[in-house]
């Protein structure tokens, strides 16, 4: 290794911040600075009292409809901007939102997203300062305004929304976040619960709830009808009595379950809409054969390899004895605990939770071979009669990054497992922190009869993974088929389902025929169960509703309808993600219908509200929009991209021997690592699987090879493709070759000066020196042609070094030895006098969870002078690189230049 000739990476890792203000939180800036002056804080929020925060939530069997209201005064004699933020749970559509200022009403208007995003990109360009609401977070996600409101005058938010409760692991839960930052002269939350079933358990908590505030939760349950209130004074509110904090802070919760008498389950009918909850009480298990697939590749490196160790070790153990079970690590290899499913014993189960404890992350990503591995396995297994008939086979997947080995197309892996499965087991995927793709797993989840879940990376990321097998543990029933007798029913949702869980339930609505007769609604379900067939026929029994809430008939309403579209929007665009093109537009088409009819902010449309900026200055729209799991992931990823962004156009770099070094503007230091293999060894230096960006590099050494010596190396061959624009590049030491299309187009000798431009690519060349390419949305590079260094070793070669200009447009799945770190990487050195640390002075470094020897150097980055170069002091990782590259130097080794 030549310390003055670096392989150098460069980039800034990833900060953001993350606002989670709610359930009301009203915020004063001065008027024109648009956020708020810390320095003046207190005195503003002195000249805002909050009147009003209060939410009133009424559950119709199983059906929320939540009206969160907050009323502020601004007591000033100017104008302020005032922000009203919220949390609404994830599986919940906005329906309504009005602003009330000055005796105007301004309210939300429902339009198809991409009308409402014309609206807001007009009042943009016209220099309006429309707003553009996007929703993000784990349980809840995030809904926020900002008005101005006049000197001495109120303003009124009214936000509505509605959502359909699901029954997990034996309780329905209702979620209020409730932040309102101070004291609240109106304070008061309302939960009424009417259940025509009655009601087996009702409770209501907080995490904020101390021996004071207890008192305060007034709880009144009858049999079918449950009444909650939790209404604080303003001095009950405060910390202290002098202090002007709230101690009512956090997640105010009511959880509850109804009677399951029927096995035939209920059936609500209300103004020619009926729905029907099914989940019968005390049916015995369906034994299960479960092969967990699980990512052990270098990205699980730390906390994530900790975490699911210590979930799995208590997934296992909670196993049933009549279950099977199979365990399948998986990096660039695959490996499997035994060669066949085994029985879920206590030897056997005791055996894998020692070998699940040995777990430890390496190499790359096979999720293609390792789950046609878990297929073959169960498939064998069923083909010996090795498992019980009645019996349900199920894989879980456990990963947290792309697949880069192997087979990697996204598309052609979903292909391979729907074929290998061919509906004949399920498969749940789960996938661990951001990297990941979730949609990919989605869509090949629901492929399967299975579903999908995210992991977030957080202290209690092995309570999610419990948590979510814990859901699909214990299988009641196998394809559950609901059927509704004769044509009495139309506009059905989804009445075939691949499970019935323990815990859970399944709901079906319909409209009825005008003609239909209560009395001969016929009801049938057939499925399969663990002892033989399951079967129940009879007359629906439908709730009088007259006669068990006599004195509350208004609170109904049309709630089966709108019940009845909740649902089947939901499924409309579950069905979209796994259709062919055709069908796929004409289940969104549906869909977008139903949400504009319906009034529902959907993924397909957003909420418009004409936004009053002034008492004279023009209106201009905000933009509310709900996102999918899969774009809420991305919205996370992209929060701290404005730091990102900037930073990427900082040099990310390969140059000399080779040599690494990722430098972190916004860090004490720089890291460094090197490689040296054998001369014609090809190494993957940026594979960006979104656009097909990717950048392989051949290394050299000496012109002379001498056998059992040891050789620098450098990159003579560089091999550059954007599958999306059709490009390639492939450049040496002595010219370089354009490709378009597969067909070369241009041949340039560095000799040359020369110029390519077009609509995808803008190619610059210095004679002899360097070469810069931009590709269109894309990104930007410079490679530079070394020569000087070899004036007197006539045994040596000219080599090229790669320098990434501007990655910003790369995805967040980008990898290689070089890309993996366009994200950023946090360490920490032991040491923190890094002034006085000297050459070759050798400290401890924490990064991705791992302790490594690190010693002080100092390399050259040639960007900004291409013939002396610029010394930068680094921490080098000696043995490859080995705990900060993702894997082994090893797995990033690829078979050709293309």
């Amino acid at each position: 290794m030549h310390a003055d000739q670096p392989f150098l990476v460069t980039v800034v890792p990833v900060f953001w911040k993350v606002l989670l203000w709610a359930c009301v939180c009203i915020v004063l800036a001065a008027q024109g600075q648009g956020a708020l002056l810390v320095s003046h804080r207190d005195a503003l929020v002195e000249m805002v009292e909050v009147h009003t925060f209060i939410v009133d939530c009424a559950v119709t069997s199983r059906f929320a409809h939540t009206v969160m209201t907050s009323k502020a005064l601004n007591k000033a004699n100017i104008s302020r901007e005032i922000v009203f933020e919220v949390e609404i749970p994830k599986t919940a559509f906005i329906t309504n939102f009005t602003i009330e200022m000055d005796s105007q009403v301004y309210v939300g208007e429902v339009k198809e997203k991409e009308k409402a995003k014309q609206e807001y990109e007009k009042a943009i360009s016209s220099g309006k300062t429309a707003g553009l609401v996007k929703a993000s977070g784990r349980q809840m996600e995030q809904f926020s305004v900002s008005v101005n409101i006049a000197a001495e005058s109120n303003i009124i938010f009214v936000l509505t929304y509605e959502e359909l409760l699901l029954r997990k692991q034996g309780q329905y839960e209702i979620l209020t976040r409730v932040k309102p930052k101070q004291p609240v002269q109106d304070f008061q939350i309302t939960v009424s619960i009417f259940e025509p079933q009655g009601l087996t358990s009702v409770d209501a908590t907080a995490t904020f709830l101390t021996n004071q505030l207890l008192p305060l939760v007034d709880k009144t349950v009858t049999n079918t009808k449950a009444h909650i209130t939790f209404s604080p004074t303003m001095e009950q509110q405060r910390i202290c009595p002098s202090c002007e904090g709230t101690r009512v802070e956090g997640d105010f919760i009511v959880k509850y379950d109804v009677k399951r008498e029927e096995s035939l389950g209920e059936v609500q009918v209300v103004n020619g809409y009926f729905v029907h909850f099914f989940s019968p009480p005390d049916l015995p298990t369906v034994p299960k054969n479960v092969i967990f697939v699980v990512d052990r590749s270098g990205s699980m490196s730390g906390k994530k390899i900790i975490q699911t160790r210590d979930a799995l070790a208590a997934i296992l153990k909670d196993l049933h004895e009549d279950d099977h079970f199979a365990v399948i690590l998986f990096d660039s290899e695959i490996v499997t605990w035994k060669d066949s499913v085994m029985k879920a014993t206590k030897e056997n189960v005791t055996d894998a939770v020692a070998y699940i404890g040995k777990l430890k992350e390496r190499g790359a990503t096979d999720i293609n071979g390792a789950l046609l591995k878990a297929v073959t396995m169960l498939m064998k297994e069923r083909k010996c009669k090795r498992l019980p008939e009645r019996s349900v086979d199920m894989i879980i997947l456990l990963t947290d990054g792309m697949p880069n080995h192997g087979v990697s197309n996204l598309k052609s892996i979903q292909e391979n497992i729907r074929q290998a499965i061919d509906g004949n087991m399920s498969l749940f995927c789960l996938g661990f922190g951001n990297d990941v793709d979730y949609s990919f797993l989605d869509v090949m989840s629901k492929q399967n009869k299975g579903l999908a879940r995210r992991i977030f990376e957080a202290s209690d990321a092995a309570l999610q993974l419990q948590g979510f097998y814990e859901e699909v543990s214990s299988p009641l029933l196998l394809e559950v088929n609901l059927r509704y007798l004769g044509n009495t029913v139309d506009f059905l949702t989804k009445n075939h389902h691949s499970h019935l869980f323990d815990g859970s339930e399944i709901v079906v609505a319909g409209r009825l025929d005008d003609s239909q007769e209560l009395d001969n609604f016929l009801v049938e379900v057939f499925a399969q169960g663990p002892e033989g067939d399951f079967q129940v026929q009879g007359k629906a029994r439908v709730a009088d509703w007259d006669v068990i809430y006599p004195e509350d008939k208004y609170i109904f309403g049309d709630f089966t309808e709108r019940l009845w579209a909740y649902l089947t929007i939901q499924q409309l665009l579950e069905k979209s993600r796994i259709a062919s093109q055709q069908e796929k537009e004409n289940f969104t088409a549906k869909a977008l219908d139903m949400s504009l009819r319906y009034n529902f902010v959907t993924p397909l449309t957003s909420m418009v509200v004409t936004k009053p900026e002034s008492e004279d200055g023009p209106d201009s729209p905000l933009i509310a929009d709900k996102l999918t799991e899969d774009q809420r992931q991305r919205a996370e990823r992209q929060r701290g991209s404005s730091a990102h962004a900037a930073s990427s156009r900082h040099q990310s770099n390969v140059d000399g021997d080779p040599h690494f070094m990722i430098e972190l503007p916004d860090r004490e230091g720089t890291l460094c690592f090197n490689i040296n293999d054998k001369p014609g060894t090809i190494f993957n230096l940026v594979r960006d699987p979104k656009s097909g960006f990717v950048v392989n590099g051949e290394i050299f050494g000496k012109k002379k090879f001498v056998p059992d010596q040891k050789m620098n190396t450098y990159f003579g061959r560089l091999g550059i493709s954007h599958k999306a624009l059709g490009v390639r590049l492939e450049v040496n030491t002595q010219d370089i070759s354009v490709f378009r299309e597969g067909k070369q187009v241009k041949k340039i000798l560095w000799t040359d000066f020369a110029s390519l431009k077009d609509t995808n690519m803008d190619l610059q060349m210095t004679k002899n020196c360097s070469l810069t390419v931009t590709l269109r949305h894309s990104v930007k590079f410079m490679i530079i042609r070394h020569t000087k260094v070899w004036k007197r070793r006539h045994d040596q070669q000219n080599y090229l070094g790669f320098y990434t200009l501007d990655s910003h447009h790369l995805s967040h799945s980008v990898h290689g030895l070089l890309g993996q770190f366009y994200h950023g990487v946090n360490f920490e050195v032991t040491d923190r006098d890094l002034g006085n640390i000297q050459q070759k002075t050798d400290v401890t470094m924490y990064v991705k969870g791992q302790t490594l020897n690190v010693t002080r150097h100092w390399q050259k980055d040639f960007s900004k002078d291409v013939v002396n170069g610029e010394n930068i002091p680094c921490w080098f990782v000696d043995n490859d690189g080995a705990g900060l590259i993702d894997g082994r130097a090893s797995d990033y080794i690829v078979p050709n230049l293309f």
